[in-house]
């Protein structure tokens, strides 16, 4: 069903726009995207639809699709974002250069988190047995070995601390039941494994000393002055953060030092309370401005991504940019209608911005939170909160 605009016209869906828009000839373009043609420059313009037309042949259709608009061609597909104004003419574009193929099967995200955590239990439980049915001494410091790097990989590389503590304490548990077995393995024989053992001393020692230098990884790109923490009142995890393999953004240069920050609940330990946006303990977080600066960029009325599904539209979503004249401080995902400052305004550190909310490249209600100096990502600090920001810590504030 579509809409009628202030005339009383029938406004055009966005699919019908872009559309309309990619298969006219490009004298049309004024008229059917003024906006994106000013924004965008018209030789951009004609290489990206130049480039879409080459990646799926003819166009016979744009459709609305769980992924977002999709742009179906003769030879291929490909995924879009587009928006109109009241009067139905484009007003924002992207398109996706990359194939698109719908996936066949998606898990639910709470299916995701009992997933993760029946695999997490089934290899400790696994590790567990073995250091109960060791059959010497030496096999079990090999076994005892490998259910403490286990634990090593679980508490720094999962997210322990966003489990409700009951589910949490339970797991940690079966450490101290992995301890007590050396109890057992006492009255038996010492055996002749002690070089296994030793090898997986050395392995475990590796997987130790792996996760301290990836929680304590800098760049050795600093702020030029100390940030404000944007977030009060709060428990708040670091999701992202720190060196490889903690952090998901380690591989793209203005971002390698980024963070996303979700909320704990201080009574449950959990970040969520059941389904839906609302249940997320972050989710309309007041968000304030970091440092003192002009906002170079800020978005406002994207909507929020549904938890665990993610539409092709920008990256960042609703977002403030600030320029402190030294760098380039982004806070993106902010819930719609929230922004509260625009493109031009001088803000001040602790002035309230916006909240966080779920919208841009995103799966669940979120802040993310890096600086850039000429396109590389800097080391975040701040002067209120100190040490290393990695994955796994809570953050008091």
């Amino acid at each position: 069903m579509r809409d009628l605009n202030r005339h009383g016209a029938t406004a055009a869906s966005p699919a019908d726009a872009l559309h309309r828009f990619l298969t006219a000839d490009p004298g049309e373009w004024e008229r059917l995207a003024p906006r994106v043609v000013r924004k965008v420059g018209r030789e951009r313009l004609e290489a990206i639809v130049t480039a879409t037309r080459e990646r799926t042949g003819a166009i016979t259709a744009v459709e609305d699709g769980p992924d977002g608009l999709v742009i179906r061609g003769e030879n291929g597909q490909l995924l879009a974002w587009a928006v109109t104004g009241d009067d139905g003419v484009l007003t924002g574009l992207l398109i996706d250069g990359d194939p698109y193929s719908p996936t066949a099967f998606r898990v639910p995200p709470g299916a995701q988190t009992l997933l993760s955590l029946a695999i997490w239990a089934a290899l400790l439980a696994w590790g567990l047995g073995m250091c109960w049915t060791a059959g010497s001494g030496s096999s079990w410091l090999t076994d005892l070995a490998g259910v403490v790097a286990g634990y090593v990989v679980f508490e720094g590389y999962g997210e322990p601390a966003t489990m409700r503590r009951p589910v949490r304490w339970t797991l940690r548990a079966g450490a101290l039941a992995a301890v007590a077995s050396g109890w057992r393995a006492a009255h038996t024989p010492f055996g002749h494994s002690l070089p296994s053992a030793g090898v997986a001393a050395v392995v475990c020692a590796g997987v130790i000393w792996t996760l301290v230098r990836r929680r304590r990884h800098r760049w050795g790109t600093p702020l030029s002055a100390p940030l404000l923490f944007p977030l009060k009142g709060g428990t708040w995890f670091v999701g992202q953060g720190g060196g490889k393999g903690l952090n998901h953004h380690f591989a793209i240069s203005e971002q390698r030092g980024a963070l996303d920050i979700v909320a704990v609940e201080p009574a449950h330990g959990s970040r969520r309370s059941g389904s839906g946006l609302e249940s997320y303990v972050i989710y309309g977080a007041k968000l304030y401005a970091p440092c003192d600066g002009t906002v170079v960029s800020a978005a406002d009325g994207l909507p929020d991504q549904e938890p665990g599904r993610i539409r092709f539209g920008p990256l960042y979503g609703n977002h403030v940019f600030i320029d402190t004249g030294h760098e380039i401080v982004k806070m993106a995902h902010l819930r719609p209608g929230s922004v509260a400052v625009s493109t031009g305004q001088t803000v001040r550190a602790g002035q309230l911005v916006g909240e966080v909310g779920n919208s841009g490249n995103t799966t669940e209600p979120h802040l993310h939170l890096h600086a850039e100096r000429d396109g590389v990502g800097l080391d975040l600090s701040f002067e209120d909160v100190g040490g290393f920001f990695h994955r796994g810590r809570l953050i008091r504030h």
